[in-house]
């Protein structure tokens, strides 16, 4: 293969959970740049629109979609429509997840809580999956690219549902290799260290940084270019023959504050 055809996404069709914002923007943005068709689908269409817009004015192809993960007949909607204005689906990046934030009391939150986390975290990139995994595998060409998180490996107070409904996600992706390998589909997950988006610059202090940056071999934090090239790595044909594996985006070491 020619080295210019690594990265090459020209043909295919990505579809984004969370575009609107953070690294699902980024991601958007790159398999873009990548000359993917890119379904941008968002909670607030007012976000994804603007996603595409710019993606559309820089010459690129993405349309713009609604879509709540908790509402099964809006990912059922996105397959379908995605399909039906591009033709096929060959990427799907699960980038939507809530939770954590050391916000966790287990004798605070409740069941009602713990199920939210978990039907967002692992139940819609499950469910989404089993959607697009047909039409990948009649394309010849499919990448499924989950966003874990670092929190998945963390130990750490208050934090339970969340880092949990990660690490599931993890084992969940390194089964569904076995599942969807015969049928042409790869499914990795990529797994964010503490990352500058606009949400976590929300709550980012000084102090916090400097106790971050501790255990942080590369005495920096994350920004989202560095996140949506490992989107791109595992989206594109430089990464066909790696499937069930996590990376770790992390700058070499685990932002824990302790």
């Amino acid at each position: 293969m020619k080295i210019e055809s690594l990265f090459d996404l020209k043909g295919k069709v990505a579809v984004v959970t969370g575009g609107g914002d953070g690294i699902g923007h980024g991601a958007c943005e790159i398999l873009a740049r990548a000359g993917a068709a890119v379904m941008v689908s968002d909670i607030s269409v007012e976000r994804a629109s603007r996603v595409a817009d710019h993606i559309v004015e820089n010459g690129g192809v993405a349309s713009a979609m609604a879509c709540n993960v908790l509402e099964d007949s809006d990912l059922v909607r996105l397959v379908e429509h995605t399909v039906e204005e591009y033709g096929a689906i060959n990427i799907l990046v699960n980038n939507v997840g809530i939770g954590g934030g050391g916000k966790e009391n287990p004798f605070e939150i409740d069941r009602d809580y713990l199920t939210r986390i978990y039907n967002i975290n692992v139940f819609a990139p499950w469910r989404l999956c089993q959607l697009t995994v047909p039409f990948m595998a009649k394309s010849g060409y499919g990448s499924i690219i989950n966003i874990t998180s670092t929190s998945s490996l963390n130990k750490e107070a208050n934090m339970g549902v969340y880092s949990s409904s990660k690490a599931a996600l993890n084992h969940l992706t390194a089964n569904l290799a076995y599942d969807f390998g015969p049928l042409g589909v790869r499914i990795n997950n990529v797994g964010p260290g503490a990352t500058r988006t606009h949400a976590f610059e929300s709550v980012l202090t000084p102090e916090i940084e400097k106790r971050m940056l501790k255990h942080t071999p590369m005495k920096r934090l994350g920004e989202v270019s560095d996140i949506a090239g490992a989107i791109l790595y595992f989206a594109a044909p430089v990464s066909e023959w790696i499937s069930g594996q996590t990376l770790f985006v992390n700058g070499g070491g685990l932002q824990t504050l302790d």
